[in-house]
């Protein structure tokens, strides 16, 4: 299958791992992952703001660059931006009477999986130790973001794909489906409320007693992981997406930044070298 990744803002600009562990979750099952030119925000920030008419062309951008590729499904590793396409991005294009634009963003969020959906309802991956070579020993806990919660209805798919990866110990989390705060640019605009709620999330992570805070949208990760790190709580974060890339020969290293480690290619062998066989399995 030729799936198009949809990497988002904020991964690309500041988790470019998230979209690493997806490329390789995807060519472990032997599917070939393109990435449309072109592609940018989804207008999720415009919208939520109140900037309709500035979130136009955003949307106008999302739908061409998308249109204009060659693939047969689409995915992003986050929830939020999924929901934003079939949410917001219609209402948008109608709300500047382009109803054109509004069927064709309706098409593209029709044939757009958040990363969970893709693997479970159309991969049918639902043992990520034998499916994928998935290993991780350590103790998690997971926060369901609301996002993937309340519009895309996701239920158990990610904490499910997490608990079966070989070593983990999951741990519930109290009141996990209780909003850490973040909330895009509510977190700006209510600073207050929203660092008392990642308060309140925080407390029920340390509860667990968990190394580490999973979870299925990097903006809600960063927003915990940054509150922890400056309460000195000794909890990580990490995208499931990277638990899910995680092998035995190359494991995610969580000592210091928690990040995939990423072999250097070897030297392009010279016309007298004589080529030398690497090993197989999951990379």
């Amino acid at each position: 299958m030729r799936i198009a990744l949809f990497a988002t803002c904020i991964v690309d600009a500041m988790y470019p791992r998230v979209a690493l562990a997806t490329v390789r979750v995807l060519e472990r099952l032997g599917h070939e992952v393109v990435f449309p030119p072109g592609q940018g925000c989804c207008s999720q920030m415009h919208v939520n703001s109140g900037y309709l008419a500035d979130a136009l062309p955003v949307v106008r951008n999302h739908v061409k660059a998308f249109t204009a590729a060659d693939y047969d499904v689409a995915v992003a590793p986050s929830g939020s931006c999924v929901a934003s396409l079939g949410h917001q991005q219609p209402m948008v294009a109608r709300a500047g009477g382009d109803e054109e634009l509004a069927t064709a963003a309706e098409a593209v969020a029709g044939n757009t999986y958040e990363l969970s959906q893709l693997l479970t309802d159309v991969l049918r991956v639902t043992d990520a130790a034998a499916q994928l070579g998935s290993w991780f020993p350590h103790t998690v806990t997971y926060h369901p973001s609301c996002h993937g919660m309340r519009l895309l209805r996701l239920g158990d798919r990610q904490k499910d794909l997490v608990a079966s990866v070989a070593g983990v110990e999951l741990v519930e989390l109290p009141d996990a489906e209780e909003c850490c705060g973040f909330g895009g640019t509510f977190s700006f605009k209510n600073p207050d409320v929203s660092a008392a709620m990642a308060e309140e999330k925080i407390g029920n992570i340390e509860a667990t007693g968990a190394e580490l805070c999973t979870g299925g949208d990097a903006s809600c990760l960063m927003h915990l992981g940054g509150a922890m790190a400056r309460r000195g709580t000794g909890v990580g974060t990490v995208h499931f997406a990277e638990i899910l890339a995680s092998t035995r020969r190359n494991p995610l290293e969580v000592s210091g930044p928690v990040e995939l480690s990423i072999p250097r290619r070897p030297a392009r062998p010279s016309s007298s070298s004589v080529p030398t066989p690497t090993a197989g399995g999951p990379r």
